[in-house]
């Protein structure tokens, strides 16, 4: 069974401080929707946000991933459920490797433009953002007609004027592009920002060599 499909949204689930004052509407606790690819296969993610905590989940193949993570990022953890292998893992990160994820984020300058569309029903306008050390310029769109806890925006855009709605996300040099379908008060079903004592905790080089194992 393969978790190669991890790193791509795992940029995805990475998230810093963030609140925008003008936004007509201010979720504390809710459900985004977004739709990605992911090795040419159309992919569907789900992020549980709570002004503390999320929880991203999607599926690839037959394995149900789910990312949890603090807002602050001092904790991290990606765990692994495949019912047709009877394979239950929780990587657990440690403090160290977290701060070598974070480290790994770009880091960008942003520059504001003229252009405005709707996008998922948000009314959206266009910033360019410039990361520092590539110069490679991205077109990330915006809407400042909602917010969202610190816990559910990504963390290279955080002081980008608003919120993300079509962007691209970034992990351990691989891109991927990202559009918001919703944004909703809907809250996460019980147990959703936990670890079931089913599951196995095991490390971040544990779960990566199950990758490369295919196991």
């Amino acid at each position: 069974m393969k978790i190669k499909l991890l790193s791509a949204v795992l940029g995805i689930a990475l998230s810093a401080t963030f609140m925008n004052a003008s936004a007509q509407k201010n979720y504390t606790e809710g459900t985004v929707t977004y739709s990605t690819d992911m090795r040419g296969q159309p992919v569907t993610i789900t992020e549980y946000f709570r002004p503390d905590s999320q929880a991203t989940t999607f599926e690839a193949g037959p394995a149900k991933i789910k990312l949890l993570a603090d807002a602050n990022y001092k904790y991290l953890a990606v765990v692994v459920d495949v019912s047709a292998f009877n394979v239950k893992k929780a990587a657990i990160y440690t403090p160290d490797e977290i701060d070598q994820l974070m480290s790994s984020m770009p880091t960008f300058t942003f520059a504001p433009g003229t252009e405005t569309k709707q996008i998922s029903g948000f009314n959206c306008k266009k910033v360019v953002a410039t990361d520092d050390k590539s110069k490679k310029t991205y077109d990330i769109w915006i809407t400042n007609d909602v917010t969202i806890p610190t816990s559910a925006i990504p963390k290279y855009y955080s002081a980008i004027g608003g919120t993300p709605v079509q962007y691209t996300a970034f992990q351990q040099g691989q891109e991927a592009s990202v559009t918001v379908t919703a944004i909703t008060d809907a809250k996460a079903p019980k147990g959703t920002f936990g670890i079931d004592p089913s599951f196995d905790k095991i490390t971040k080089d544990d779960l990566e060599a199950m990758s490369r194992g295919g196991q």
